[in-house]
């Protein structure tokens, strides 16, 4: 490894260890006001327990009776407190001033945890000089030490931060400023009691986001198989209008074909060539479903690549009607008002719709004449296929219904609703209106 790759891979490495892990936390009001009571009331308490005044008054009360006792005389000199005596007047306006310039930086603890605890450090060699308030400057530090070790999203140099605040403090104490026995308990218990009260708080956090995982994982399962029967209807519904109308004109045309063989050739030539090609665009329409199911093809584009027919349309209609026209079924193709771009799903929508009603006819009103009707409104389309009504055909009772059930689910995605019944004059009507636009 050459010289310059290994100082290379040591910047990254001080890059990495220098790089947020996490953001900070959102601070809320009420942590805010949490961190300004916690520094003011730790300046406060220090002012109060250092007045001297009040010290001596204790022990002015304590001591005579200790002596009456026969206790010793070390037992009337007070132990050090946890803050130490404001000791004259002359400084206890400076030193007042420098118990709530260590404790002030607290109030951002939060916000910048290790700038906090820096900050503190600076403000203990500056204070170095007062006893009292280097003393405060020890707990400012325990109390900046613990936030920068839990919330700093600096890690790496917050926790290496925490050895070094240890080793100066250690240097900058002496008799007159070290910590009083009597507060090491609570610089122990505290700490542990708050890191015990955070590692709840994390378990329980912790169990709540596995429950939210294993809900969402259940919604996602829900969701895929609502989808996957979703896609199993629209794909029957395909290959129902696919199937269900080529294959019906098909069995009309080669029935016609079978009957009129021997009298009339010609005639029955046309008809097996109209079920041929029946039966091709069957398979064009049967070879675009089953394409969009495997999209075997490769490349940005797997649906052009796998040849498939677009799915028809609008444009499609006059071949349709053609077809039917072949099987001798007389069909009059109307449109009205000024033809608007429709989305291609909405056409395909229509097609289907045609193409179903269309198939019906074939089935239960043979010799029924049938009008087709699109008539486009300023934010309307409305398709409406009629016929006169004739005699159910052989396939009339191989029917199951689903037709017009896919219609409707078709038109329900665009907010179209279909109407279908038997005509006051005969017949049957089957009525669409589906919103659309105006371009």
């Amino acid at each position: 490894m050459t010289e310059r790759a290994m100082l290379g891979r040591l910047r990254a490495g001080a890059r990495a260890l220098t790089r947020p892990a996490d953001p900070l936390p959102p601070l809320s009001l009420r942590s805010r006001v949490f961190d300004a009571v916690l520094a003011l009331g730790l300046g406060l308490v220090g002012i109060q327990a250092g007045d001297s005044g009040i010290q001596d008054e204790r022990w002015s009360a304590v001591c005579p009776a200790a002596r009456a006792g026969g206790g010793p005389a070390a037992a009337c000199e007070p132990p050090w407190p946890p803050f130490l005596p404001i000791e004259n007047n002359q400084s206890t306006a400076a030193t007042v001033t420098l118990l709530l310039l260590v404790v002030l930086p607290l109030v951002f603890r939060r916000r910048y945890p290790l700038g906090v605890l820096w900050t503190v450090l600076v403000l203990a060699v500056a204070v170095d000089e007062n006893p009292a308030a280097l003393r405060m400057s020890f707990f400012a530090c325990v109390i900046a030490g613990y936030t920068a070790a839990v919330f700093s999203p600096y890690r790496v140099p917050a926790l290496a931060s925490l050895p070094v605040a240890a080793m100066l403090h250690v240097t900058l104490q002496s008799d007159a400023s070290s910590v009083a026995d009597g507060a090491v308990p609570f610089l122990i218990l505290l700490p542990i009691a708050v890191a015990a009260d955070g590692l709840r708080r994390w378990r329980h956090r912790a169990d709540e986001g596995q429950a939210r995982m294993s809900a969402m994982e259940h919604e996602q399962a829900e969701a895929l198989r609502r989808a996957t029967e979703h896609e199993r209807a629209r794909i029957a519904r395909e290959l129902h209008d696919v199937v269900t109308h080529n294959v019906s004109v098909m069995v009309i045309q080669a029935g016609g074909a079978r009957k009129i063989m021997d009298s009339a050739p010609d005639q029955a030539r046309e008809a097996l060539l109209a079920v041929e090609a029946s039966g091709r665009s069957a398979m064009t329409e049967l070879r675009h479903v089953m394409g969009l199911l495997t999209m075997q093809g490769v490349g940005p584009d797997p649906a052009g690549d796998a040849e498939l027919a677009p799915q028809p349309g609008l444009d499609g209609l006059d071949g349709l009607v053609q077809r039917m026209r072949d099987t001798g079924v007389p069909i009059e193709l109307v449109r009205s008002g000024q033809r608007m771009p429709l989305p291609s799903g909405i056409e395909l929508t229509v097609y289907r719709l045609v193409q179903e009603a269309l198939t019906n006819v074939v089935k239960h009103a043979a010799g029924a004449s049938v009008r087709v009707t699109l008539a486009y409104g300023d934010d309307h389309l409305r398709v409406e296929i009629a016929d006169t009504g004739g005699r159910p055909g052989a396939s009339a009772g191989t029917g199951t219904g689903r037709g017009l059930i896919g219609l409707r689910e078709r038109l329900a995605v665009y907010g179209g609703v279909l109407q279908a019944g038997p005509r006051l004059s005969g017949g049957y009507r089957v009525q669409a209106r589906i919103p659309v636009e105006a371009s």
